[in-house]
């Protein structure tokens, strides 16, 4: 049979493609797939859909019969750019007319025979979620089990309950009142029992997350604490003063235009040996106590303190955490004031004890933070405890309203396909379990406030975890910032946004095995990127509380203590045991995964590979991208 050349081997509007991506950034957020869970270096939806598409229609220069001439091809191919155009955009994701006009072109292209698109690689599922929304039958894997199961919930899970109606009695009692597409179901369960596990969290924890006092000039009586703002102590090396004393890296809590500057003044008391806080507005703040280069100083004596002296205290276990600030949610908005008495904070029932890894370990673990643990407060650990206790609680009464509205009760499991009163349990318990992952996210001491914006940085605003000194602990139980629902809320926007159309199969698989598993599919990867990111070693922050909240409904997939790192394709330097080995595991690597797909690879398609390396490395010869060099040259 005669090649038939497609789209993507001749012309793209690259332009609209570029515009609908770059669009696609600043779309409201809200049920885009990257907002069900972090997962790293995420591709453009704009992007992925045009090279699926784009690689499954013949160009028209492969039909002469059809387009004879120059003038013939381009106009049909203008036709076809037209429908592309459309298919790119954010806002025509869900729409069945686009998404008709681009299947039927698909479909005209090979006689309504559909292949399977596989993704060896597949991270957050973004292959395989684009892939079903063309009406493909999508394959994935990852090595990773915490990408395995986002994929797992973007693509596999919605599909089995697709236009089912909530359980939960209140739906049930309104029901015949609304039609449920997709997921919309599933994801209003979600919803509500999101709200239930919230409600027990409160009554039990509750009291350790007061409200506090306004005074007069803010409108007296209470409000409700959207982050307590902390920072990290250690003793001063002077010995005229005898105590601890705050490494701050901002004093500023607000900074914003048109509007006064707000900032916390420490008031040091030489006599009694002591340091307080008050909030100020107006005036010129004091600068912070430490900095990325000049180390910190002491704000009760201006002693210099080195970074070796503040490391040291850390590792010795005498640092400590002192409140500075509190942001409240007052009658016109946000309320800044100083700290005000805490209730006792108990010993957490458990706390992750796995140690950090590999590039975990960069920053915080010249501090002495070496497990997972370390990374929060005691109150963040009994708030953590608490929703993935109630995870254990709130599945039976799932399965309970699943079983009377109908499901069936036959013992089939999520994972071995199920989709009956156990496993829709399950399924609504794995995405109360991310909402839990985003409660850590945003939960750890990691997390800072950005004065610019009255808001809360997450523990992954790049890939990394950074060391913070002043740190913020937002409420998971106000209405603002952080809080749990808000986290639901994000994740079931996502499962409602699903297509939920064909069943698709995500599996933990070693790429290269993967890739003889699925007959005769068209690849579409986007593989790991030499040493930029360290995936395994940054999803062990979201492994630790997937492993305690999921394994029973996840057993195979959360079966090993921390991620699998050993057969990671990255450039690891510290695994390999030099730059050289790393290099070497990562070539011989993806040389072995591409040999399998090439000997896979469906021979009418065209394979695509996405590769956004941008690292430059100076060698004797000038610039060089050792990650290009290397994966070319694998691919090669």
């Amino acid at each position: 049979m005669t090649y038939k050349r497609k789209l993507i081997e001749v012309a793209l509007p690259l332009d609209a493609i570029n515009k609908a991506a770059k669009h696609e950034k600043s779309v409201p957020r809200k049920g885009h797939p990257s907002t069900l869970h972090l997962w790293w270096a995420p591709r453009p939806l704009a992007a992925v859909r045009a090279v699926l598409w784009a690689s499954l229609v013949d160009d028209p220069s492969a039909h002469p019969d059809r387009f004879p001439t120059d003038e013939d091809q381009e106009a049909e191919r203008q036709r076809l750019f037209r429908i592309l155009e459309e298919l790119v955009k954010w806002e025509n994701s869900d729409s069945q007319q686009v998404l008709t006009a681009a299947r039927a072109e698909i479909e005209r292209s090979h006689n309504g025979e559909l292949p399977n698109v596989l993704d060896p690689f597949c991270g957050r599922g973004t292959i395989p979620l684009e892939a079903q929304r063309l009406g493909l039958p999508a394959y994935g894997g990852d090595l990773n089990p915490v990408a395995v199961l986002i994929s797992k919930a973007l693509a596999e899970i919605p599909p089995r309950f697709a236009g089912l109606p909530p359980v939960n009695p209140d739906a049930r009692a309104e029901s015949g009142l609304k039609t449920w597409d997709r997921a919309q179901g599933l994801a209003e369960d979600v919803r509500w029992y999101g709200r239930w596990v919230r409600d027990q969290a409160f009554q039990r924890i509750g009291h350790l997350y007061p409200k506090v006092h306004l005074p007069p000039e803010q409108g007296g009586g209470e409000a409700t604490v959207i982050a307590w703002i902390w920072a990290r102590t250690v003793e001063s090396p002077d010995p005229s003063w005898s105590g601890h004393v705050p490494l701050v890296r901002s004093w500023v809590l607000r900074k914003k235009k048109r509007k006064s500057i707000i900032w916390v003044e420490p008031i040091v008391n030489r006599d009694s040996q002591t340091i307080t806080y008050r909030v100020r507005e107006g005036g010129q703040p004091i600068e912070g106590t430490v900095g990325r280069s000049k180390g910190g100083v002491c704000v009760a004596t201006g002693t210099p303190m080195s970074f070796n002296y503040i490391r040291d205290e850390f590792r010795n276990g005498r640092s400590g955490v002192v409140p500075i600030a509190v942001v409240a949610d007052g009658p016109a908005g946000r309320v800044y004031l100083p700290p005000q008495p805490l209730p006792a904070i108990p010993e957490p029932a458990w706390r992750p004890t796995e140690r950090l890894k590999g590039k975990a370990t960069v920053n915080v673990g010249l501090y002495g933070f070496t497990t997972w643990g370390d990374l929060f407060t005691d109150r963040q650990l009994i708030t953590l405890n608490t929703f993935s206790d109630l995870l254990n609680e709130v599945r039976p009464l799932v399965e309970e309203h699943a079983a009377a509205a109908g499901l069936g009760v036959e013992d089939v499991r999520l994972r071995e396909g199920g989709s009956n009163a156990v496993a829709y349990a399950e399924a609504v318990v794995t995405y109360l379990a991310f909402a839990i992952d985003k409660l850590a996210d945003w939960g750890s001491t990691v997390c800072t406030w950005i004065n610019s914006i009255e808001g809360i940085r997450d523990t992954f605003p790049r890939q990394a975890i950074s060391m913070t000194w002043d740190f913020a602990e937002v409420n998971p139980f106000s209405e603002s910032v952080g809080n749990f629902l808000n986290h639901v809320t994000w994740v079931a926007a996502v499962v409602e946004s699903a297509p939920a159309t064909l069943a698709a199969e995500i599996a933990q698989r070693d790429a290269a095995a993967q890739a003889a598993e699925v007959p005769m599919p068209v690849v579409s990867t986007d593989p790991p990127y030499y040493n930029n990111i360290s995936y395994a070693d940054l999803s062990d922050f979201f492994y630790v509380w997937l492993r305690r909240n999921l394994r029973d409904v996840w057993p195979d997939e959360l079966s090993t203590l921390l991620t699998p790192k050993a057969e990671e394709l990255i450039a690891d330097r510290t695994r390999a045991g030099s730059a050289e080995a790393a290099k070497e595991h990562f070539e011989t690597g993806i040389e072995k995964v591409f040999e399998r797909l090439a000997a896979t690879q469906h021979p009418d398609f065209p394979a695509t590979v996405f590769y956004a390396f941008k690292q430059e490395e100076s060698d004797s010869d000038g610039i060089a991208s050792t990650g290009w060099e290397t994966f070319v040259q694998a691919l090669l």
